[in-house]
């Protein structure tokens, strides 16, 4: 398949310029902290935010009613002033509000929708059922603590510029080169949409995987659930980004995450690279989900492009 097909299989949203009104909306978790820091960086880029409803609800742990939380996301979703939505932060609860949402303005007006975590779930929903381009990428919640480099590629990202990923790898990786569609997110979400109309399509394309304070034994029953039905056989090529905050089991599992991931994967053809710059990490780079890439893995070296 050549390039400019695989342009033309996923729609890309405007680039943001100047100016451009973006909204924040929390379509999960409620927020327990100020996100001052994130909106004064926003604003430093030249965009106007219009903070939603929902970014300083409360109810029980969520950021509001899951009728408010649809309801705000929906009124951005509609409005075709805004050209990006911004998850406030992730946790749990956009599986509730996900079949609320009608996505029939947005694939009129496509616009870039922004998180990673919880966030998964709109991910997943939006790359499948709109094929519109979306952002796995720092939260305002993350803001403060993320790297430089993470909130410089997410502004690139939005503005139209192209990137690529170079890092060294602890873990060896598989070698290889390959090219495809990137998909991805949170390992957790991406099984809970399985067998839903939310499920991505994996074959034929570049995964890109991560997680967060799951135990070693979660890890392996996750991923041996997607390799029985069929989910990690086609690939084009994996990317395994951070695996952490792992929960200490009174009984060792016997292998670190990465080990049992590769004892999964190992059998595969494709490129599989590991410690990818992605996740619930300082450094979580932005990964465009439906943007055609170039992946280039050596033992211990990975050359990540879009094209």
């Amino acid at each position: 398949m050549t390039k400019i097909s695989v342009l033309k299989m996923i729609k890309q949203p405007p680039y943001l310029k100047k100016g451009d009104k973006i909204a924040l909306v929390c379509p999960a978790k409620k927020l327990p902290k100020s996100i001052d820091y994130a909106l004064s960086v926003l604003k430093s880029w030249g965009l106007e935010v219009i903070i939603g409803d929902s970014v300083y609800a409360s109810h029980h742990q969520f950021a509001g009613t899951d009728a408010l939380r649809a309801k705000d996301i929906q009124q951005f979703l509609d409005d075709p002033a805004i050209k990006a939505i911004i998850s406030g932060r992730g946790g749990y609860g956009t599986i509730r509000i996900i079949d609320e949402l009608d996505f029939t303005k947005f694939e009129q007006n496509p616009k870039w929708f922004v998180g990673f975590s919880d966030i998964t779930v709109l991910l997943s929903h939006i790359i499948t059922t709109t094929k519109i381009q979306c952002l796995h990428a720092q939260m305002p919640y993350t803001f403060e603590e993320a790297t430089a480099e993470s909130l410089l590629s997410l502004k690139k990202v939005l503005f139209g510029e192209k990137q690529s990923y170079n890092y060294i790898s602890d873990f060896n990786n598989k070698s290889g080169v390959c090219e495809g569609i990137l998909i991805g997110g949170n390992l957790t979400l991406l099984c809970m949409v399985q067998g839903s109309v939310s499920e991505m399509d994996f074959d034929g394309k570049i995964l890109f995987l991560e997680d967060v304070g799951e135990h070693e034994f979660s890890i392996d029953r996750m991923l041996r659930m997607l390799k029985r039905v069929g989910k990690l056989s086609k690939l084009k090529g994996l990317i395994i980004g951070a695996f952490n905050e792992i929960e200490e089991e009174k009984i060792s599992f016997g292998q670190t995450a990465n080990e049992v991931i590769w004892d999964i994967v190992k059998e595969y053809n494709y490129p599989i690279c590991f410690n990818f710059p992605t996740g619930h990490i300082d450094n979580n780079l932005s990964m465009t989900l439906g943007a055609p890439v170039e992946l280039i893995v050596d033992t211990n070296t990975v050359n990540f492009k879009y094209l």
